[in-house]
């Protein structure tokens, strides 16, 4: 046969049969051509539920975010000077800050939710909530993307009070750096609390959100603590004991709670009760023996329970939530804010109810990191 010159087209061959395997081998190199191809592609995120179907978080840039020396310039300088800072950083991403494992929790919880439910909308939205101008929007959305965080909502409010904007996304927490804007939102029956980064950083889970709750003006009214005020320990003790059966009021997380206790349910349905990557905790100051009672009873009344509940006679709670590790503790006292803190919990302060009182009248002026 005479040698093909180079270009010369070959003459047609009849097709050979695949030999055994052959058909086995072509699936295995589709297999791992498509899996190389699905990792180059940007991950499909799933869709935003509708406000009224999820359980709306709302987080303000500065829970989030660090922005320390942001407001620094804001304050010192003015929106002008705090604006163009802004944006001569905005491919420089945020530090993490005080809400932002809380944040990533809420999303490890959706992942599971959405293997058990994949139609299900009952699941946390999170809308990130900030009073600062659109031109800062660029570097929030690059940071976000940065940290690769499911938060499609955004409000920027140029200055605006969120509140009505709270309202409208059906809220179910508001965390905020500013106490101000958090006490309007208590003011307007929104739960909500001012957020504080710990003194120190201390590993949380990856794997399960962890919430916890004083008891008195959190999640029940202050009812209790207003007769402990006027009339002291021993008469709040008679108080309790009188009243075991007579369930408290309810105080402004009570609904948060409900909306978490209605997510557990979703875990407990498929039977993974000891797998439930979402646990709560009541974390109070009252002793369980004078007036323990009276709190189980009243989230039984509400068809609540928490998974833990541990009452401390009084004693300091940074020690203990330093064991339990929270995502976030909710307190109405700034006392034990600032001894969760300490511990290296990120503690959030409630404003509501008659330990508020003398904050009310003479405000003091906090620190801009504080806010």
């Amino acid at each position: 046969s005479r040698s093909m010159e180079p270009g010369e087209p070959r003459e047609p061959q009849e097709p050979r049969e695949p030999g055994p395997g052959a058909e086995t081998a072509a699936a295995q190199v589709w297999e791992e051509a498509k899996i190389f191809y699905d990792n180059l592609a940007p991950k499909k995120k799933p869709k935003s539920p509708k406000p009224q179907n999820a359980v709306t978080i709302a987080v303000s840039s500065r829970a989030l975010f660090r922005m320390d020396e942001e407001q620094r310039i804001y304050t010192e300088q003015g929106v002008e000077e705090y604006v163009r800072y802004q944006l001569e950083h905005e491919n420089e991403p945020f530090s993490p800050g005080p809400a932002f494992p809380f944040v990533k929790a809420l999303e490890a919880v959706n992942r599971r939710l959405r293997e058990l439910y994949p139609d299900s909308e009952d699941v946390f939205d999170i809308v990130l909530m900030t009073n600062n101008h659109a031109q800062v929007g660029v570097r929030l959305i690059n940071s976000i993307n940065h940290y690769d965080l499911f938060i499609e909502r955004f409000c920027m409010t140029g200055g605006n009070s969120p509140i009505c904007y709270l309202k409208a996304y059906h809220t179910n927490l508001y965390l905020s750096a500013d106490a101000e804007k958090v006490r309007e939102a208590i003011d307007e029956g929104i739960a909500a609390a001012t957020i504080f980064s710990p003194s120190k950083d201390v590993v949380v889970s990856q794997s399960q959100l962890r919430v916890a709750f004083d008891g008195d003006a959190v999640l029940f009214s202050d009812e209790s603590e207003r007769i402990v005020k006027a009339h002291g320990l021993d008469r709040f003790f008679e108080h309790e004991k009188a009243h075991e059966n007579k369930p408290l009021a309810q105080g402004p997380l009570k609904g948060f709670l409900e909306a978490l206790g209605r997510l557990q349910k979703k875990f407990y349905s498929k039977g993974l009760r000891l797998e439930c990557p979402i646990r709560t905790y009541l974390v109070t100051a009252r002793s369980a023996a004078s007036s323990g009672a009276r709190a189980l009873k009243t989230l039984r009344s509400w068809g609540l329970e928490t998974d833990e509940a541990l009452f401390l006679a009084g004693a300091p709670k940074g020690p203990l939530l330093e064991k339990i590790r929270p995502h976030i503790f909710f307190d109405d006292q700034m006392f034990h804010v600032a001894g969760a803190q300490e511990m290296g919990t990120v503690a959030a302060h409630v404003p509501y109810g008659v330990a508020q009182t003398p904050r009310r009248t003479a405000p003091a002026k906090q620190a801009p990191s504080a806010q």
